[in-house]
C-alpha cells in the first residue's frame, strides 16, 4: 500500500486501486487519479481470458469442440493451411495467425468496425503450419470471438456482459463502454505505448487507447474495462471454482496447458505455468499481462513455496506489464491495478 501511495505521489503511476480478499473479508483503497475503489481501467490483453471465458460458456453447452476446425463456423477461412486451424489452436496461440494485422494502423485510423478486422484476419497469411509453433496472436482471439458471435447470435460485447459480467456480478465492467461514459474511465498514458496503439504518436490520438472509437469498440483482444474488485471476482471463478460463470471442470480446463511438449505452454485464453508468474511460482500458476500497464496472476494454493513476500497462495495481482517497462520504466502506461484473492482450499 505504501508503495502505491509513493508511486502515485511521485507521478510514476497516475492512478491505482488496491483490492484484497480473504474469505469474506475484503479491503480496497484507491490512489492518485482513481476517483474511487470502483474506478474502471482499460485492461488491454487481460481482455483475452475474459472474452474467451464467454466463448467457453458455449463450449459447455456443446456448441463446439476444441478440435473443431475453424472453417466449420467461418466457411471463408480456407486454403494455405487455414483448413487445419482448430478452435484450440486459436485459444492457445499456435494457429499461425499474427498478433496484429499488417494493415492494423490503417484499419484503426479509419475507425474500422470489428467485422472489418475479422475479414482481414481471415485473409491474412499464416506464419507457420498450425500447431507447430507458438506465436502470441490477438487476431486468433478475434476469430475465436467471431465464432462465439456466430454461435450465440449476439455480438461479443453483449455476450461477455451476459455470460461473464452478470453471473459474476461484475457491476463495474464493460466490453467496450457498455452503459458507462468515457469520462468515467481512467485515462491511459500513451507515451511509449504499444506500437499497435499508436506508440504515443500524436497523430494517433484519434484511434489510440484513449480515443472514443477504441474505448467503444470492445475489441475481444484488448477492449475490456473493469475495476479491481471486479477483476478479483473474475479471477476467483478460476481459483475457487464457484460455478457462477463456468462449471468447475471447465475452469480447470482453461488454466491447464494444451500445447505440445517443446511449444510454449498456454491454457485456453490464459498464460499458464511457471513463466506465467514470477520467481518461485509453481506450474499451477496462470495469468495474463496487458499492454496498458497490467499484469494479473493467479496461483491456487499448493505445497510449493511462493518466495515473493507480497503475494500469498492463491493471490492475483496487477502491476506494470513487461510491455510497459524497459526504457520508460519510470513512467508506466497508466496504473497500478492490484487485486488479490486468497482461495480457501488447494486445488488438486
Amino acid at each position: 500500500m505504501e508503495t502505491l501511495a509513493r508511486a502515485t505521489a511521485k507521478g510514476q503511476v497516475s492512478a491505482a486501486v488496491l483490492h484484497a480478499v480473504q474469505g469474506e473479508n475484503s479491503f480496497t483503497r484507491s490512489f492518485g487519479k482513481a476517483a474511487s475503489a470502483d474506478a474502471m481501467f482499460l485492461l488491454g490483453s487481460i481482455s483475452k481470458p475474459i472474452s474467451m471465458t464467454a466463448l467457453m460458456t458455449l463450449f459447455e453447452r456443446g456448441e463446439f469442440k476444441l478440435d473443431d476446425p475453424v472453417k466449420k463456423f467461418l466457411p471463408q477461412f480456407l486454403g494455405d493451411h487455414r483448413d487445419d486451424v482448430t478452435m484450440q489452436h486459436l485459444l492457445t496461440h499456435v494457429s499461425g495467425l499474427p498478433d496484429q494485422l499488417p494493415e492494423n494502423n490503417e484499419l484503426r485510423s479509419k475507425h474500422a468496425p470489428l467485422s472489418e478486422f475479422v475479414e482481414h484476419a481471415m485473409r491474412t497469411q499464416l506464419h507457420f503450419v498450425p500447431g507447430s509453433k507458438y506465436q502470441y496472436s490477438s487476431m486468433a482471439i478475434l476469430l475465436a470471438a467471431r465464432v462465439a458471435e456466430r454461435i450465440s447470435g449476439a455480438d461479443i460485447r453483449t455476450l461477455v456482459e451476459r455470460a461473464v459480467f452478470q453471473p459474476l456480478k461484475m457491476q463495474h465492467s464493460a466490453q467496450g463502454l457498455g452503459r458507462f461514459k468515457l469520462e468515467s474511465m481512467v485515462s491511459c498514458q500513451t507515451e511509449h505505448a504499444a506500437p499497435e496503439a499508436g506508440g504515443g504518436d500524436p497523430k494517433a490520438k484519434d484511434w489510440d487507447w484513449n480515443s472514443p472509437w477504441w474505448r467503444k469498440l470492445g475489441a475481444p483482444w484488448g477492449g475490456t474495462h473493469a475495476s479491481a474488485p471486479d477483476l478479483a471476482k473474475f479471477l476467483g471463478e478460476f481459483l475457487n471454482e464457484t460455478g457462477a460463470c463456468l462449471k468447475p471442470e471447465t475452469a480447470r480446463l482453461m488454466v491447464r496447458n494444451h500445447n505440445s511438449p517443446g511449444v510454449t505452454p498456454r491454457g485456453l485464453g490464459w498464460n499458464v505455468g511457471v513463466q506465467a508468474g514470477s520467481k518461485g511460482c509453481s506450474e499451477k500458476t496462470f495469468g495474463h499481462t496487458g499492454s496498458t500497464g497490467h499484469d494479473r496472476m493467479g496461483r491456487p494454493g499448493d505445497s510449493h513455496p511462493l518466495r515473493r513476500p507480497d503475494l500469498a497462495p492463491g493471490a492475483s495481482h496487477a502491476t506494470p506489464s513487461a510491455r510497459s517497462r524497459g526504457k520508460h520504466r519510470r513512467r508506466i502506461s497508466q496504473v497500478g491495478l492490484v487485486s488479490k484473492v486468497w482461495n480457501s482450499k488447494p486445488r488438486s
